[in-house]
């Protein structure tokens, strides 16, 4: 996961230009791609060490970082089934925009 180590925006800046024309050689959905970045880089904000979501709940909360970085390991974790489900079972992030006329 990119997101714990650098921020959202550069990551896309730096990873996307590289990596959506090898998912297009593979033959994957764009949109399938890109909700896989998006998701992938929001799950990033909430892991330390970088995190930032997690500072911002710190200061706003007024909660010390080691005990909310532990309080949040069971969302981490079924954030990631998530991710994975959308990962392998391109269905559940494309129907919906195919309902709209967004795909193929």
């Amino acid at each position: 996961m990119c997101g714990m180590f650098i921020d959202t925006l550069p990551a896309v800046i730096i990873l996307v230009p590289i990596l959506a024309p090898v998912a297009d050689q593979v033959g994957l959905n764009p949109l399938h791609f890109a909700m896989g970045i998006v998701l992938n880089l929001t799950i990033g904000m909430i892991t330390p060490p970088v995190g930032a979501v997690l500072f911002i709940m710190t200061a706003v909360g007024r909660l010390r970082f080691d005990k909310l970085s532990w309080a949040v390991m069971p969302l981490l974790s079924a954030e990631l089934v998530v991710l994975a489900l959308v990962i392998y079972v391109p269905a559940i992030s494309l129907t919906l925009p195919r309902w709209f006329g967004f795909g193929h």
